[in-house]
């Protein structure tokens, strides 16, 4: 089922990347291994082709800002597949760093749906208001 909101898809992916890119770079930027465009977007591939691949199985493109399912599915899928990804690859994932992927990954993906869903919720409340207030 479609939303009003469907239609804004191409800015939630956009900013989903663009998150995750940001996730590489902090990352990047902590253990000193520079911020070079080429090694960062190397850092953040696996993780951004894991989100593409959540996009496209939950069809995200239909509920972009729903929280729960889209958001929570992809985050874990974002978060799971982009460290198998990665695993496979031969980049590390030691404990401490899949805690850390898992939870700003999380941040980074729910909070802004989260804030979304609120706005419209607030919006929808006080439009049911006003029409109430009419009749």
């Amino acid at each position: 089922m479609k939303t009003p909101l469907s239609r804004f898809w191409p800015a939630f992916l956009a900013a989903d990347v663009v998150l995750i890119i940001t996730f590489a770079a902090l990352g990047r930027d902590t253990h000193a291994h520079g911020l070079d465009p080429a090694g960062v977007l190397l850092t953040a591939s696996p993780f951004i082709a894991a989100c593409l691949g959540g996009w496209l199985a939950l069809r995200a493109w239909r509920r972009p800002a729903a929280l729960w399912p889209t958001g929570v599915c992809l985050w874990l899928v974002t978060a799971g597949a982009g460290l198998a990804i990665r695993s496979l690859a031969g980049g590390g994932t030691a404990l401490s760093f899949q805690l850390v992927t898992f939870g700003v990954l999380a941040a980074f993906l729910l909070l802004p749906r989260a804030v979304c869903s609120a706005v419209t919720r607030g919006r929808a409340r006080r439009d049911s208001t006003r029409l109430k207030d009419r009749a």
